[in-house]
């Protein structure tokens, strides 16, 4: 649920130590390079409060309009395994639900790393209620059900896809579609808008189709607030559009959609303007050419940050007010979460030295990731937001000048700035990565 949070000033030091682990990984004989790919549902199977628009407060959701899925690419570069996982939820798991998965993938699979990504979808589950009383037990036991029932979706998903693994070939491309969204946020002219469209194309040694890596930008608000009943929103439509068309599966990773919303116009509904936006992602696939990789190399790193927060939860008043605009067991989890300031998670891999993914917990304004492309100088680069946890909006400095939603301290608690901190910490860590820089 889109919620306020708190902020502490970015911590230069955590930076400076952050350098010990930038050394690339130098492969040999193992410069293997395989995926594999797999997908579970993941509809909850009881009603439970929806995700996305505080007037709902915790009305409980009602039936299922389109299932949700949970979709995964396991990527072996090298010895080391890396899983990209799209979810058809408003965020990624809380991050207790996100450690344990860590923690078994690891135990299970031996992956060690994972980009684990809700596509922004306003018709899915409340993730934030916890096991304790005034925070979900006792009043919301169904939805506490649902965070076990994902959990095991999503491990099933990816050590699915682990067992899969067979020797791949590689290739990733980008487009520009205009009529596809619209900057929601500036009323400055022109205003700040992502249109790309990347694509990572993943097939066999006989070249079929193993897996596409869709990673576009846009609200899926599609669907009136009042309708409470789970869907993907466009999202589904795509994919379903995309995997008719061309086969294997689909993984979708929303990008830096804080201030973008889709843009409808001539494409009707959200089932129109997913197939639409399907049929774009086939003409992009089917143009790139997937071969084998010679030099498989992956280096990840991640870690959190700490900035102070621009609303404090700690005050009663405060508190009472976001109770009354969502409600107590909600407020409760986040004002516990954001209790040592706001804490977001930054993960940043390249992969065979110059495709670079980006992951960043939060809504994150576009110009972030268009300028993040524009400095990293790498062949692609792929910007997921909503990605391993949810801090809230992360608007860019000129968009807090200019202010409104998204902009605003009452949604966007973390200090103004830090995501511009963050975008420098992301570039650092891939030239890093490349050994450009020491």
């Amino acid at each position: 649920m889109k919620f306020l949070h708190f902020r502490r000033h970015f911590t230069n030091s955590l930076i400076l130590g952050l350098s010990l682990f930038l050394v690339p990984e130098v492969e040999g004989a193992e410069a293997v390079f395989k995926a594999g790919s797999a997908k579970r549902d993941i509809t909850p199977k009881e009603p439970v409060p929806m995700w996305g628009y505080g007037a709902r407060h915790s009305v409980l959701s009602n039936g299922t309009l389109d299932p949700l899925q949970a979709a995964v690419i396991v990527i072996q570069a090298g010895k080391n395994k890396l899983a990209i996982v799209g979810l058809d939820l408003g965020r990624s798991p809380s991050e207790k639900s996100l450690q344990n998965i860590r923690q078994r993938i690891k135990a299970v699979a031996g992956i060690e790393h994972s980009f684990i990504a809700g596509s922004h979808t306003h018709h899915g589950p409340v993730l934030e209620l916890s096991d304790e009383r005034g925070k979900g037990k006792g009043r919301f036991e169904s939805a506490l059900r649902y965070n076990k029932q994902l959990e095991d979706a999503i491990v099933d998903a990816i050590v699915d896809a682990d067992q899969k693994l067979v020797p791949a070939k590689f290739a990733t491309g980008g487009v520009e579609l205009v009529g596809f969204n619209r900057n929601r946020q500036s009323k400055l002219e022109p205003k700040p808008v992502d249109r790309t469209l990347n694509v990572m194309r993943l097939c066999d040694a006989a070249d079929q189709p193993l897996a596409l890596l869709v990673n576009f930008t846009g609200h899926p608000t599609s669907i009136p607030a009042s309708t409470l009943q789970f869907s993907a929103d466009y999202v589904g439509a795509m994919r379903a559009t995309v995997e008719k068309e061309f086969g294997g599966n689909v993984v979708f990773m929303q990008g830096a959609s804080g201030d973008i919303s889709i843009d409808k116009g001539k494409h009707g509904d959200h089932v129109g303007f997913g197939q639409a936006l399907g049929l774009e992602v086939v003409k992009l696939a089917t143009s790139l050419h997937p071969i084998a990789v010679t030099q498989a190399s992956l280096v990840v790193h991640e870690d959190r940050f700490r900035f102070e927060s621009r609303t404090d939860l700690r005050n009663p008043l405060v508190l009472a007010a976001y109770s009354v605009a969502f409600f107590p067991e909600l407020v409760a989890n986040f004002a516990e979460e954001y209790a040592d300031g706001i804490r977001p998670r930054l993960t940043v891999a390249v992969l065979n030295g110059d495709t670079a993914l980006v992951g960043a917990s939060g809504e994150f304004f576009c110009q972030h990731a268009n300028r993040l492309r524009e400095r990293a100088r790498v062949n692609r680069l792929f910007f997921f937001g909503y990605c391993n946890g949810y801090h809230q909006y992360f608007p860019t400095i000129e968009a807090v000048s200019e202010g409104g939603y998204g902009a605003d301290s009452q949604v966007a608690p973390a200090a103004v700035g830090a995501g511009e901190q963050l975008m420098n910490t992301a570039l650092t860590w891939i030239f890093q990565m490349q050994g450009k820089l020491k």
